[in-house]
């Protein structure tokens, strides 16, 4: 491995507000306007229905305490990237970051980029792959705002946080205002609590990149965990007011029954040209996710050009700007290939959710380990410590746990049939080839 100590490093330019707008811009993205029908179709009563998203927004907050600890031990940028590293060593962050490069991060912004894609398409259709071509306009226009600086992706990411926090609070409140209570509905016999959380989870997904904002945070050591919590606390009270307001203009079997959940309520607040809106709205909110995963998808690969000349190429970080240019180009290529590939399957959101889950619980698992091993070392003790050890961890690893069962179980029971297996076997066979890679850079 090597490290050129006069190569140009991440500036300090990120806030405390900068770096919660961040985060929770990686969590709010389309799976609000599409996940609560599926939470509530496994829902036995409506305190069920709610509970999830409550014992979700908990489980997430543990991660969050987990890693502002790892920030606080290591807060460079780089992320997983580097407590894998110190924790495990250069093999386990090498494999990582070589996942997160061809699988994890790519597969999720590409995942992302074809919800953009359908919806933007309602609004301007460019033909039968209109999706799939607005999904690769998407991640191209993002690439070009990022290499264009920090300061000015950082700024686009806010004013599209705002308009998308503004329009889901005008839902949350026309709901729970204009919305009539629904009539007393009987409650189902059990629901399937376990595969609610499945879906709950997934739309809390992406607090951990907060973790990739540490070498850019001022006072990280001290920041992170103002980052961390406080992007998951306006997250979950936003999440749970906004499935108030479903619940108070569809009802509960109204949710169940719904396949587009924010046209609908939207079409009951304000009549059917709302529709139009709404595409509008959710087109803001992938935009807002994409940009926000672009940013710190790039600072992993970056690390990983840091660290090996192998991949030297990437390890460049323009002053001008303050961005890894060269991570950022060879990103966006990786992202243009796997959606081309989602563009020949049946649904490109769900082939690229079954290409990436699973490698990436199996490693979000991996980084929580990596607290009790800092733990035992009994290194000094950092400015934040996680409380309730090692009880809160423990949660965290128990939740990654079920969510890699879970993403096999999910994935094995897909209506799209052994096509989506294919899929989770590409995914860990791209993961697994990491190990053959790192030796050989390891050779030069």
């Amino acid at each position: 491995m090597d490290r050129n100590p006069g190569a140009v490093a991440p500036k300090q330019v990120l806030s405390v507000p900068d770096g919660v707008f961040l985060v929770a811009g990686m969590v709010i993205g389309v799976g609000i306007f599409k996940l609560p029908g599926l939470v509530a179709m496994n829902a036995g009563s409506a305190t069920q229905f709610f509970l999830a998203w409550v014992v979700g927004g908990i489980a997430c907050l543990c991660g969050a305490l987990v890693y502002a600890e790892l920030a606080s031990r290591h807060p460079e940028t780089g992320g997983e990237y580097t407590f894998l590293r110190h924790g495990f060593g250069e093999g386990a962050a090498f494999v990582f970051a070589w996942a997160r490069m061809t699988v994890i991060q790519t597969g999720a912004i590409a995942a992302v980029a074809f919800v953009f894609g359908e919806y933007a398409s309602q609004i301007v259709s460019l033909g039968p792959a209109s999706p799939a071509i607005w999904a690769a306009i998407g991640v191209v226009v993002l690439t070009g705002l990022n290499l264009a600086g920090t300061l000015q992706s950082k700024t686009l990411q806010k004013v599209m946080e705002i308009l998308l926090i503004t329009a889901l609070g005008v839902i949350a409140i026309g709901g729970i205002a204009l919305g009539s209570a629904p009539a007393a509905q009987p409650q189902a016999s059990g629901g399937a609590f376990t595969l609610m959380m499945i879906f709950v989870l997934y739309t809390f997904g992406g607090w951990n990149e907060g973790a990739y904002l540490a070498g850019e945070v001022r006072e990280a050591r001290r920041n992170m965990v103002k980052v961390l919590a406080g992007g998951i606390v306006l997250v979950t009270v936003l999440y749970l007011l906004v499935n108030w307001g479903y619940y108070r203009a569809l009802g509960l079997s109204g949710l169940k029954d719904s396949k587009a959940i924010g046209v609908d309520t939207m079409k009951i607040l304000a009549g059917d040209k709302a529709a139009l809106l709404v595409a509008l709205v959710v087109c803001v909110s992938a935009l807002t996710t994409m940009n926000a995963a672009i940013f710190t998808g790039a600072r992993t690969n970056w690390a990983l050009g840091r660290d090996y000349r192998l991949f030297a190429f990437l390890g460049n970080w323009r002053e001008s700007g303050s961005t890894p240019a060269n991570a950022l180009i060879v990103q966006l290529v990786i992202m243009l290939i796997l959606i081309w590939a989602g563009s020949l399957t049946r649904d490109g959101f769900e082939a690229m959710v079954a290409y990436g889950l699973p490698v990436f619980w199996t490693f979000l698992f991996l980084t929580g380990l990596t607290l009790f091993i800092f733990r035992r070392r009994n290194e000094p003790a950092p400015v934040f410590r996680t409380p309730l050890y090692p009880v809160v961890p423990a949660a965290f690893l128990a939740m990654c746990a079920f969510m890699m069962w879970s993403s096999f179980d999910y994935v094995a029971n897909s209506p799209y049939g052994p096509k989506f297996g294919t899929l989770v076997l590409a995914g860990l066979i791209v993961m697994a080839l990491g190990i053959p890679l790192y030796y050989f850079a390891r050779r030069r």
